[in-house]
């Protein structure tokens, strides 16, 4: 059971989520909002200040910021499946890297990127309009919207680069990017920069308790560290000093790595040591967190007992998988960690976490034969009217995921692909769940560290120390030294699904390398296109180069 402290952050957090239902026709104007008729009490500030964070909503989501971040990488696919999925070529395109301006993914993220950037803005308004009324309490709220609000600027840095700063809720001109690509990213750069330094000091300093999911210091430093580690991708100019220095601001708020990897992402992790920022998710009054439907198959309601039926989407590549395991001599457990499988004990509705030496972050994903809440094994019943009669799938209707999948489009196998297993999924659970989604935690920071003690020199003991201890709680034998491949490579491990993939890649130079049903592509595809509707409705946008 989530504590009370938690419940609380949750329902006044997350609160907003609900608000767009009203129908109460006679709204405020935002330029009425004064000081003698708005936050009068600490519990109104509460609640505004939750409009930022419920903004955060569709991050958990299918087809925004973090789809497109995970799916244009080598981690996730979702294969057309006859009928299912195509939709209009978009999830292909992103796949194999041959997206435009037109692919709507791109809109949709502009718009969940632009739309918590005008929350932000809206609520710094109105809290310099108490503040400039004489009230003390609105500068540390004024601080960590600002935070919220560089949180936001980092993302729309990361994937369309040379964006436009809108800071000013009420400037009416559009907002425009800068006419020279590497000179317009490094301006966001600068201020993003620049906001966490000024801002950084006077944040909360307590990480737990009413700052929990809250822009807080630990979150601002491990924003900064991040910031850093891809500095030289975003400006030209590698700043690994600057990411050690926020790494070890970050460490030195007292988080501990979790003794087991899953737990950090269960039903139940507001308890998690190591988790530094999160999103609150509550399957009731903060939902938006919804990766059983998008990545379980249709007959997976019947393993879980889930109020809908999963929609059979996202999946892992294959050679990501087998990142994990050795799939010959060492192939993995059959069947999810988590419930479920071939240790399914219905009494309990729960299967053992028993997959002996093999490394522990394989909770990672759902694979092998599944079986039904009662014991019985799932079928897809389907199977013998919608698979490619050409091509079937050699696992037939017992429902099966394995590693293999097909073809990317027209007639991918509807159980090709290990599913998506990172975080916990609730027995009898509804679309929405209720884990926290973690944004940063200490696995990563500790990793960030280690590269870029690593990138200053190759035989640093630190670095090897930092990214051994991430292996010790894996479960799996140290590195004797770190490369450039196998530091690569655990990264991938550890931070699955944590939208940082892309970034690695880039960084580490194999972005436009070729993997499963994609080619070797172009340098201009290392930025996602600014949206052709965004660019359609502002003459003040220039598109990102190549597009």
């Amino acid at each position: 059971m989530k504590n009370i402290l938690k419940k609380f952050s949750v329902f006044a957090l997350g609160m907003l989520f609900v608000v767009p239902a009203c129908t109460d026709l006679e709204e405020e104007l935002f330029s009425e909002v004064t000081a003698d008729n708005f936050f009068q009490t600490e519990e109104e500030f509460i609640a505004a200040l939750g409009q930022a964070y419920s903004s955060l909503a569709p991050i958990g989501g299918h087809a925004n910021v973090w789809s497109v971040s995970e799916l244009a990488s080598d981690e996730m696919v979702v294969t057309t499946k006859g009928g299912d999925w195509y939709d209009g070529g978009v999830l292909i395109d992103i796949h194999r890297h041959e997206y435009t301006p037109d692919n709507g993914f791109f809109n949709n993220a502009w718009g969940v990127l632009y739309g918590g950037i005008g929350t932000t803005n809206r609520l710094i308004f109105q809290f310099e309009e108490l503040e400039a009324a004489g009230n003390e309490d609105a500068a540390a709220f004024i601080a960590e919207l600002r935070a919220v609000r560089a949180l936001w600027y980092y993302w729309a840095l990361d994937a369309f680069g040379n964006v436009p700063l809108s800071i000013d809720f009420t400037d009416t001109e559009p907002p425009a990017n800068n006419s020279d690509f590497d000179t317009g990213r490094r301006e966001v750069f600068n201020f993003i920069e620049s906001e966490l330094n000024e801002i950084i000091p006077l944040l909360n300093a307590s990480t737990g308790g009413g700052a929990y999911g809250r822009m807080n210091q630990a979150a601002a430093y491990a924003l900064k560290s991040k910031l850093y580690l891809n500095a030289e991708v975003f400006t030209g100019t590698a700043r690994w000093s600057d990411v050690i220095a926020a790494a070890d601001a970050t460490m030195g708020f007292g988080f501990a790595l979790d003794n087991s990897y899953k737990d950090i992402f269960a039903i139940e992790n507001s308890g998690s040591t190591e988790n530094i920022f999160v999103i609150p998710y509550d399957k009731v009054f903060a939902g938006g967190f919804i990766w059983a439907p998008m990545t379980l198959h249709y007959a997976s309601q019947g393993t879980f007992k889930f109020t809908f039926q999963p929609w059979n989407g996202y999946a892992v590549v294959e050679e990501f998988y087998n990142s994990y395991v050795d799939p010959v001599t060492n192939p993995g457990p059959q069947g999810p960690v988590w419930t479920g499988l071939a240790n399914f004990d219905p009494a309990n509705d729960q299967v053992k976490n028993d997959i002996g030496t093999l490394d522990s972050r394989l909770s990672n994903f759902l694979v092998g034969p599944q079986f039904n809440a009662d014991g019985t094994p799932t079928e897809d019943p389907a199977f013998e009217t919608e698979e490619n009669a050409a091509d079937p799938d050699p696992d037939g209707t017992r429902l099966n995921f394995t590693p293999q999948n097909n073809t990317v489009h027209p007639n991918g196998w509807r159980q090709g692909g290990v599913r998506i297993g990172k975080y916990q999924y609730e027995i009898g659970g509804t679309p929405d769940a209720s884990n926290d989604f973690v944004i940063f935690r200490l696995a990563d920071i500790m990793l960030t560290k280690a590269e870029a003690l690593w990138r200053m020199n190759p035989g640093d003991g630190m670095a090897l120390d930092l990214v051994n201890q991430i292996r010790a709680r894996a479960g799996v034998d140290p590195f004797a030294s770190l490369t450039a491949d196998n530091l690569f490579d655990e990264r991938g491990r550890e931070m699955f699904a944590e939208m940082t993939r892309r970034q690695d890649q880039i960084r580490f130079g194999k972005w436009g390398e070729a993997w499963w049903e994609k080619n070797v592509s172009s340098e201009k595809f290392l930025i996602f296109p600014i949206p052709q509707v965004q660019l359609d409705a502002s003459s003040a946008l220039k598109q990102n180069p190549g597009f």
